[in-house]
């Protein structure tokens, strides 16, 4: 059995993108995807996309298997990688056109930028205890600035739902974190109940913040959209950065805003086309 696919990146995140309009359940088991993701023995990749019919008044839907075959509820990089692929499918891509993408965090809305970009509304955050979630804090409550112990050290954190969980600590020099020891410890640590991603955030201006990123059921990755959003959300709750500000990662920098308006958190970046192939199941 074989599989067409697209390779895209927003950022060094990369992903593996499957026209899967022709049935409502993804092509392949989460299993296929973690070998389909293997750098040595696979297509390589940080998780595997599949573009699905719309539901309830949406033009498509988005599904998403993580490199260790779980299934994320959202992926900001990834939404605006599936948004180029749709246009690639229907044959043009327009710009200024949006699509409403049906997640299992919400409707999401991404719009075709020029120059490869594709700006993303990412809806509002929430940032209760429970909406993370999260033990910490228990209940209703907000967690801003609270001590967290993870590997005989006490760091203190606050927690943003983008529609998935984020873990964000502030730092002086987020290139010293030893990401690569503690990250797992973050993300399995029992007051996250459904695990959790991660992010060491350097402020370097009030509108330009440095961020590394561990991702839930990806590990370091080279980009975190949602991270990036849900570090603005935690520095504005900390009175630390503006509401629009740059966001550099190893990868690469995204815009982010977060309206005081209307509270929606809008994402603007790149999704680029890496070569298409086809995959030997």
């Amino acid at each position: 059995m074989t599989m067409e696919f697209t390779k895209y990146h927003g950022l060094g995140n990369d992903f593996i993108l499957v026209d899967n309009r022709h049935q409502s359940e993804p092509i392949i088991t989460p299993e296929q995807a973690i070998l389909m993701c293997d750098r040595h023995f696979g297509i390589g990749a940080d998780g595997v996309i599949f573009a699905l019919a719309g539901t309830n008044n949406t033009d498509y839907t988005m599904r998403i298997f993580n490199s260790d075959g779980s299934e994320p509820e959202m992926c900001g990089n990834g939404i605006r990688c599936l948004a180029r692929f749709l246009a690639q499918l229907e044959g043009k891509e327009i710009i200024g056109k949006s699509y409403r993408i049906h997640t299992l965090a919400g409707v999401i809305t991404p719009k075709i930028e020029a120059q490869g970009e594709v700006t993303v509304d990412m809806g509002t955050p929430q940032l209760c205890a429970s909406q993370i979630p999260t033990t910490l804090n228990q209940g209703e409550n907000q967690v801003i600035n609270q001590p967290l112990e993870v590997v005989d050290q006490t760091w203190f954190v606050t927690c943003v739902s983008m529609g998935n969980p984020h873990c964000i600590t502030f730092v002086d020099h987020v290139d010293q974190i030893p990401l690569e020891i503690i990250g797992t410890n973050f993300e399995n640590h029992p007051v996250f109940p459904q695990r959790i991603n991660i992010e060491f955030v350097e402020i370097v201006r009030p509108d330009y913040l440095k961020m590394r990123v561990w991702e839930r059921g990806a590990g370091i990755t080279l980009a975190c959209g949602t991270g990036a959003c849900a570090s603005v959300v935690a520095g504005v709750l900390n009175n630390k950065n503006d509401r629009r500000c740059t966001v550099e990662l190893p990868g690469g920098c995204l815009n982010i805003y977060w309206s005081e308006t209307d509270q929606r958190i809008y994402m603007t970046g790149p999704a680029q086309k890496i070569f298409t192939g086809i995959y030997y199941l």
